[in-house]
């Protein structure tokens, strides 16, 4: 990789790689808080509904107002791209929709695309993926957001010759945050709404952190991106902290709890009655593999490598991950290298609505992280052969007819979805084999 120092030299040359930003939020906010230290990345513009948020936003994170005078900011996407100089593109709005339009004209412009908006990349990735070969430019997922950690964790496994059990995050999980609501999720989380208020902090978001549809949303990413399978009826979210990963994490004839080897999973940092676990890996990501012989069982635990009790499985994890402070590795890898920090390879995972309570005819239903419904990871196959309606798509449309609690929804329980570039891309993917 050799990242810092090849930056360096862009620096010296004069020909830094310039960076543009579309919705400084949290994410892109704390990206920006490491730019005026890194040599050779610079960010040329920030595209922003509310260019005075973003600015304000920057300058908590230590911008001058002088640094600030050499942004472009603007509202336009298409006038920041006629007015910059641009080598990258950060998709970071947060909001699926709109980002697949931004990746869609970026790589019109021939230009690479980070993209944070993973819930952009579950509904359509392969397809955005197929664009930017296309247009000759990388896709690329987030380093620094679990995805992109993960892919890498399998990818350092299966390099060194290791087949891969599993692979995923943690996260705080019981059976009943699956129908938390903006309403409740203060509660659960612990917080005080006055407080979250103040803070400026989204429910919706916080919430669908809570509800899974998160941990579904980011494992497709994954699966998508490595070829791992998704568990046939969504995720089981076992309790496990570090210290039992490749016990829990092996297959159920073996006394773990997978269906088969070579899925994606997310781990509970509470027990189901409510209790923490120690060693929990709630803001990490782990691999599982498999050792292959007696002789390797013996040289990982040689090394401190902690195995299932039949010495076949260890875990590798790291404890947590850093977002947008991690994020000049994505630019860095894409505009050195040309090589993305993870990017589709296949349709093998998606996340279909599932109602968190019986819905109506006639209801509207609201999407990630609301009232209506939540998301579960399924495999792609079914998805297809089910006709279920992707979470990502089930925001502004009604019900065409009544829904049970708890059953996924499909493309016939709605009216007919508004036509956009999302659902014109959604019908060219096909179920990897």
């Amino acid at each position: 990789m050799d990242y810092a120092r090849r930056l360096r030299e862009r620096a010296r040359r004069g020909d830094p790689v310039r960076v543009l930003v579309i919705g400084m939020g949290k994410f892109a906010t704390m990206f920006a808080s490491r730019i005026p230290r890194i040599e050779g990345i610079e960010l040329s513009a920030v595209v922003d509904l509310d260019t005075s948020r973003a600015a304000a936003n920057m300058k908590r994170a230590g911008w001058s107002d002088a640094d600030l005078s050499r942004v472009l900011f603007e509202h336009d996407l298409a006038r920041a791209f006629d007015r910059a100089l641009v080598d990258v593109v950060v998709e970071a709005t947060g909001h699926p929709l709109a980002a697949i339009d931004h990746a869609l004209a970026a790589f019109e412009r021939e230009l690479p695309v980070v993209m944070v908006t993973v819930e952009a990349d579950a509904l359509c990735g392969p397809a955005l993926a197929e664009e930017a070969r296309r247009a000759g430019v990388p896709y690329s997922l987030a380093w620094g957001d679990q995805p992109a950690l993960i892919c890498d964790l399998v990818d350092w496994a299966r390099t060194n010759g290791f087949a891969v059990v599993a692979a995923g995050k943690g996260t705080k999980y019981l059976p009943a945050y699956h129908t938390s609501t903006p309403d409740t999720v203060w509660e659960h989380w612990g917080i005080d709404p006055a407080r979250a208020r103040a803070g400026g902090m989204n429910p919706k978001m916080y919430n669908s952190f809570l509800d899974g549809t998160k941990s579904a949303v980011e494992m497709a990413a994954v699966a998508n991106a490595t070829g791992l399978s998704a568990p046939h009826d969504g995720l089981l979210f076992p309790p496990a902290g570090t210290s039992r990963l490749a016990t829990v994490l092996r297959p159920a004839e073996e006394g773990g709890v997978l269906e088969k080897k070579g899925v994606v999973e997310v781990v509970s940092s509470l027990e189901r009655d409510g209790r923490p676990i120690p060693d929990d890996l709630r803001l990490g990501v782990y691999v599982v593999v498999e050792a292959d012989h007696a002789y390797v069982s013996a040289c990982l635990e040689e090394y401190g490598m902690v195995a299932d009790p039949l010495r076949r499985y260890t875990a590798l994890w790291r404890p947590n991950h850093l977002i947008g402070l991690e994020l000049a590795t994505s630019v860095a890898s894409v505009a050195l290298d040309g090589i993305p920090t993870g990017s589709p390879i296949a349709w093998r995972a998606d996340v279909a609505a599932c109602a968190k309570r019986d819905l109506e005819p006639g209801e509207e239903l609201d999407g990630e992280g609301a009232y209506t419904v939540w998301g579960r990871l399924v495999p792609a196959s079914r998805a297809a052969a089910e006709r279920l309606l992707p979470i990502g798509l089930a925001h502004g449309v009604r019900l065409a007819r009544r829904v049970e609690a708890g059953r996924l929804l499909t493309l016939d329980d709605v009216e007919e979805l508004p036509e956009n570039e999302a659902v014109r891309l959604r019908r060219r993917l096909v179920p990897a084999g």
